[in-house]
């Protein structure tokens, strides 16, 4: 009795789903079995997948073990973006350099997330953006929720990939001359309280005044 309803529930599913009685649908099925053994016949047998996965396999050369690089620039981490293939896939985040080479599907070249390779993308991975101007370690102005992503990316490469190394910070330059005069300048008297400086003239001036008084005397 349950495989009669089972029965009449499948055909109902095959004219639901195809338009074609299940007459029509068997017949259908069945030449194009026919037809898939026939041209099988004339073309010859697929190889049998098996041995094949196996010489891809033997033609991938294991994955050399990380190399600790230290403390390096942000240009310096340009050169691991996967374009070189002799040298290891690298992506930092918030400053910390992972190798990611063991995902090179998903980080290198014509992978989804290639862009994000030889930089630090911390802006990028919290706004989950793709834009060039967030492939950046800056975080300053992100969100809660983008800070929380950021830190969920961080907990994934920490337990997944080897830490390689750091981004070294740049410190801004800052001019020394201009900061030692200021002190000079700042203990200047101001201008309105400085004693006028007397001028040639003004003295000529005076005198005549005083000899022109003694005349008159």
């Amino acid at each position: 009795m349950v495989n009669l309803e089972l029965w009449e529930t499948f055909k109902q599913s095959i004219t639901a789903y195809t338009g074609l009685s299940p007459a029509t649908f068997f017949t259908v099925v069945a030449l194009a079995l026919a037809f898939y053994y026939v041209v099988s016949g004339l073309f010859g047998s697929n190889p049998a997948p098996q041995p094949r996965h196996r010489e891809i396999e033997e033609d991938v050369e294991p994955l050399p073990p990380p190399v600790q690089l230290g403390e390096i620039t942000e240009e310096e981490l340009k050169v691991y973006d996967g374009t070189d293939p002799k040298k290891p896939l690298l992506m930092a985040i918030k400053g910390q350099i992972y190798d990611v080479s063991q995902s090179r599907m998903f980080y290198g070249p014509g992978g989804p997330y290639a862009l994000f390779t030889g930089k630090d993308a911390s802006r990028a991975l919290a706004k989950m953006s793709f834009e060039d101007k967030d492939l950046t370690g800056d975080t300053t102005g992100l969100g809660p929720f983008e800070l929380e992503a950021l830190q969920d990316w961080e907990y994934k490469f920490m337990s997944k990939y080897v830490k390689v190394g750091t981004v070294k910070k740049t410190v801004p330059v800052v001019d020394e001359s201009s900061t030692s005069e200021a002190p000079a300048e700042e203990n200047a008297p101001p201008a309105e309280h400085a004693a006028p400086a007397e001028t040639a003239e003004e003295h000529h001036t005076v005198e005549e005044v005083k000899a022109e008084e003694g005349e008159k005397e």
